[in-house]
C-alpha cells in the first residue's frame, strides 16, 4: 500500500473545549499516522478532571482532551476487564466468545486466526507493540512459565510485547516479554495453581503478619512483595515484579518501543495497570492525593501519560500520532483490599454523573472516558456522538484503507475525527455473566437479569427481576425506571436485543 496523504482539518460538533497548543499551520503528513491506545484499568468517567473537576486533577490526561476531542458518550464493551479488552482488539461483542474475567493461568482467549486490530495494522505496514496489562490468557491451558509461552500476544498480532499475564492482583506476578518470563532464575522455576497451595508457601490467610495491608475479601492466597494475591505460586522469586515500580517499568518499555520504531509507522497498545488493585503507588506519589492509595495511583497514571506525551513531543511525533485514551470499564472502590478507598473518598464521584461502576449493568460500569488527539488534523472540542472501543478496529481500518473484518464494530471514523456528530445508533453493553444491555439513541434498556453466584464488591449491580428503561439524556444517573410508561418501547428494544444475540 502506498503512502497516505492526510490534510484533515475538521469542524467540532458540540464544542465546549478551548483549543490550546495546536499549531495553526496546516501540514500534510507524508506518512501513515502512528497510533497509540492508552487504556487505563478501572478508571471512572469522573476520575478525569477534563470531564468536570470533582476531587482530583489529571492535567496530563486533560491535555489529550484539551488538544483533541472529548467524547461524552464513549463506552467500553463490558463492565469488566477481560471481556472489554477482548472487544477492543477484535471488534466482537464479548458474549460471542463467552468472555469472562480470567485467572492468570487461563489459555489465550482470542482464537488463533481471528481477525484482530493489531493484525490489521500489521497488514497496513505497521510495527505493533503491547506494553502493560494483558489479561486475555496465554498458552493453551497448561503454561510452562519456565520456557516459551505460546500462543500469546505474538499470535494475536503484536510484534513486541511486555506484559503481565493477568491483573496485578493475580499470580503469576512476573513480567512476560516476547513470550518469556523476564529475569527468571532457572534454578528457581515457577509453578502456578488456582486450586491448591504449594507445601510450605505462606498465604495471606495464614500469614497476615507478612502483609503490607490486609485483604477485604479473597485476595488472601500467594504472597509476593508483601501483598497477598488471587491464586497460588511457587518459585520465580528473582522474576517477581515490585508493585511500587510497575508504572515506571511499563513507561520505560513504552519509551523503548517508540524510540526504536520512531522512523516507521507504529501501533502501541499501552495498557496501564492503574488504578486496579492492589493500589501501591511509587513513593513519589504516596500521600499526594486526598483520597488514599486509589487517588495516589490515579495521579501516578496521569504522570505516566504526561511523560509519554512529552516523549512524542521530543521526537517530533505528536502531529503524526493519533493518541486515544480510555478505560477498560468503570470505577470500583473496595475491590478486595483494605486500602481506604471508601473511607477517604470524600465528595469525589468516580463515575461522575453515572450510576454505580465496575461489574454493574448501570451506566457507570461501561460509560467511560474516551479521548482522541491528532494534533494538526483533528480540531479540539467535545462530541456527544455514541462511540465504543468496539469500533476502533473498523474505524482505523477505514482510515487506512484496510478491510473491516469485525463482527460487531462499526465505522465511526467521521465521528472520531470530529467530522460528524453522529456515531452509532445503538450499542450492546455487557455487565458480568453475559448480562447484556441495549442502548439505542438516548434510551437504555436493561432486561430482567440473572444474579450470579460469585462475589462482587458492595455496589448496585443493576440486576433486577423486572425490565428497566431509562432516558439518559434526561436522567443520566438512571434514577427513574420508566419501563411501565413505555411498554411498546420496552417490547421493541427487548426484541431487538434478542435478535442481535440470536435468542428466541
Amino acid at each position: 500500500m502506498g503512502l497516505l496523504r492526510w490534510n484533515i482539518i475538521v469542524p467540532v460538533m458540540g464544542c465546549v473545549c478551548v483549543s490550546h497548543g495546536v499549531q495553526a499551520k496546516k501540514r500534510v503528513v507524508e506518512s501513515k499516522p502512528n497510533i497509540v491506545i492508552i487504556l487505563a484499568d478501572d478508571l471512572g468517567f469522573g476520575d478525569i478532571s477534563a470531564y468536570g473537576e470533582n476531587g482530583i486533577r489529571t492535567p496530563n490526561i486533560d491535555r489529550i482532551a484539551r488538544e483533541g476531542i472529548r467524547f461524552c458518550n464513549g463506552y467500553a464493551a463490558s463492565s469488566t476487564s477481560t471481556p472489554s479488552r477482548y472487544s477492543l482488539l477484535t471488534g466482537r461483542y464479548p458474549w460471542r466468545e463467552g468472555a469472562q474475567v480470567l485467572n492468570g493461568n487461563a489459555p489465550l482467549l482470542i482464537r488463533e486466526g481471528l481477525p484482530t486490530l493489531p493484525r490489521m495494522l500489521q497488514a497496513a505496514g505497521y510495527v505493533t507493540g503491547v506494553v502493560g496489562k494483558w489479561h486475555l490468557g496465554l498458552g493453551n491451558g497448561d503454561v510452562d512459565w519456565n520456557g516459551e509461552i505460546a500462543p500469546g500476544a505474538r499470535e494475536v498480532g503484536f510484534d513486541y510485547s511486555f506484559i503481565t499475564a493477568a491483573t496485578n492482583d493475580r499470580v503469576p506476578t512476573v513480567y512476560v516479554e516476547n513470550g518469556k518470563v523476564v529475569g527468571l532464575d532457572p534454578e528457581d522455576p515457577i509453578e502456578v495453581s488456582y486450586t491448591r497451595n504449594f507445601p510450605g508457601e505462606p498465604t495471606g490467610k495464614s500469614n497476615p503478619e507478612l502483609l503490607k495491608f490486609l485483604p477485604s475479601h479473597g485476595h488472601d492466597q500467594a504472597i509476593t512483595n508483601g501483598i497477598s494475591r488471587i491464586g497460588f505460586m511457587k518459585g520465580g522469586k528473582a522474576a517477581c515484579w515490585v508493585d511500587e515500580t510497575m508504572g515506571e517499568t511499563f513507561l520505560a518499555k513504552a519509551f523503548e518501543f517508540v524510540k526504536q520504531h520512531k522512523d516507521q509507522p507504529f501501533f502501541l497498545y499501552y495498557a496501564l495497570h492503574q488504578p486496579h488493585v492492589p493500589r501501591v503507588p511509587n513513593p513519589r506519589f504516596a500521600g499526594k492525593s486526598s483520597m488514599g492509595a486509589r487517588g495516589d495511583v490515579i495521579l501516578e497514571a496521569d504522570w505516566c501519560v504526561g511523560e509519554f506525551l512529552k516523549l512524542l513531543d521530543s521526537l517530533a511525533l505528536s502531529e503524526n500520532t493519533i493518541v486515544i485514551f480510555s478505560s477498560d470499564n468503570g470505577p470500583v472502590l473496595d475491590d478486595g483490599y483494605q486500602d481506604g478507598a471508601i473511607e477517604k473518598l470524600g465528595k469525589h464521584k468516580p463515575a461522575g454523573p453515572f450510576r454505580s461502576g465496575k461489574y454493574s449493568s448501570y451506566d457507570g460500569g461501561t460509560h467511560v472516558a474516551f479521548l482522541l488527539r491528532w494534533q494538526g488534523h483533528v480540531r479540539p472540542g467535545s462530541s456527544d456522538a455514541l462511540v465504543s472501543q468496539l469500533d476502533l478496529y473498523a474505524s482505523l481500518a477505514a482510515l487506512l484503507g484496510q478491510p473491516d473484518e469485525t463482527a460487531d464494530g462499526e465505522n465511526v471514523l467521521k465521528a472520531l475525527l470530529g467530522k460528524s456528530g453522529r456515531g452509532r445508533k445503538e450499542l450492546l453493553l455487557e455487565a458480568t455473566g453475559e448480562n447484556v444491555i441495549l442502548r439505542r439513541g438516548n434510551w437504555i434498556y436493561i432486561p430482567p437479569m440473572v444474579h450470579e453466584g460469585y462475589w462482587v464488591p458492595p455496589m448496585e449491580s443493576g440486576r433486577m427481576e423486572v425490565p428497566q428503561l431509562f432516558n439518559v439524556k434526561k436522567d443520566a444517573g438512571q434514577q427513574e425506571n420508566v419501563a411501565d410508561r413505555h411498554p411498546v418501547r420496552v417490547r421493541k428494544m427487548d426484541a431487538a436485543l434478542r435478535q442481535i444475540r440470536g435468542i428466541q
